[in-house]
């Protein structure tokens, strides 16, 4: 048997690098240790004790959520890619003899952030570090939202009712309760209906980059959000979103703060529009669809987003990691090294 040596291993990353590794400039343009800070503190309030064995670092287990998030793979595809791709190992720092989280650790590591409610907070930190190193939001802002599924649940008229009206069905075991989303509302988007949460998001214009986001049940309209999302530091005052955030009160509400309204101005069965609304419009259109380009990298690199785990608490750590994970990848598109 070829006995495999680290000659044979620098060969084979040199080879992955010429065919372009896109972890390997993400690993060198982010500043990692600067979560650990956050997430250090997040390990000392679970761990009661130091007998066992030592926990794996925390900036690598937080670096593993970002890959899954990246490829969209469940905790156990996640574990054996770690296993089996040179790629990913480097990124994490493991060499071949390390041991790797198992599926179990990384569902724990996922639990500890939901638990702690911190995503947002690392999503902040990471948007300083963006503005920090020069990615200032500018040139307006866009608001839109995107709709993230989850499974659908069988439940009874009955038993929607009761969860609805925010109360547990009674007959349900531990173990069916524990397997049942009552968080997650249905929805209808262009004649069909949906069954999970939003993820609402603002971007800048000029780097569409997230600058903020915000995760609620799919039930929640658009514009129940809006005012929550806008962001007072970009360094244009134009606002732009699509129809759905169009009424006189939010009109006069960025007025009122200074914002140019950029909203798409809808029709009716009773007021068509006019060829000059038609046209602005699509003017603004131009401007717009560049959020619908960033929900398309997300859908098109990681995947369609469905949310798997039970409850508004994990679905935002999921929709957060990815928006997190995003703006990760695009700066490491727009920086130069």
């Amino acid at each position: 048997m070829n006995q495999f040596g680290f000659f044979d291993l620098e060969h084979r990353l040199d080879k992955i690098d010429k065919n372009g590794d896109p972890l390997k400039k993400l690993n060198i343009v982010i500043n990692w240790e600067g979560f650990r800070p956050e997430l250090e503190a997040l390990r000392l309030k679970e761990r009661k004790s130091n007998a066992g064995r030592k926990p794996f670092d925390v900036v690598m287990m937080f670096k593993i959520l970002v890959l899954q998030s990246l490829y969209n793979l469940s905790d156990d595809a996640l574990e054996m890619q770690i296993l089996d791709r040179l790629s990913f190992m480097r990124f994490l720092g493991l060499s071949m003899g390390q041991p790797v989280p198992d599926a179990t650790t990384i569902w724990k590591f996922r639990e500890m952030l939901a638990s702690a409610d911190i995503v947002k907070d690392l999503f902040k930190k990471f948007d300083a570090y963006l503005r920090h190193n020069g990615f200032q939001a500018m040139k307006g802002q866009i608001i839109d939202a995107t709709l993230v599924k989850v499974p659908k649940q069988r439940n009874s008229r009955e038993e929607n009712k009761q969860i609805k009206e925010g109360k547990q069905p009674q007959d349900w075991s531990k173990n069916k309760q524990s397997q049942k989303d009552t968080d997650a509302r249905w929805t209808r988007k262009n004649n069909k209906n949906y069954f999970g949460y939003k993820n609402h998001v603002n971007v800048d214009v000029k780097n569409k980059l997230i600058r903020d986001y915000e995760v609620t049940t799919a039930s929640v309209h658009d514009s129940n959000v809006f005012e929550k999302l806008l962001d007072f530091r970009n360094s244009s005052r134009a606002v732009w979103a699509d129809s759905a955030y169009r009424s006189a009160e939010k009109i006069d509400t960025l007025k009122e703060q200074g914002f140019r309204e950029h909203l798409q101005r809808k029709g009716s069965r009773h007021k068509k529009l006019t060829e000059r609304e038609k046209q602005g419009n699509r003017t603004r259109s131009r401007v717009r669809s560049r959020v619908e380009h960033i929900f398309g990298v997300q859908a098109q690199k990681a995947g369609t987003l469905v949310v798997r785990t039970i409850g508004i608490a994990r679905a935002r750590v999921k929709i957060g990691l990815r928006n997190l994970s995003y703006n990760m990848d695009r700066y490491s598109m727009l920086a130069t090294i």
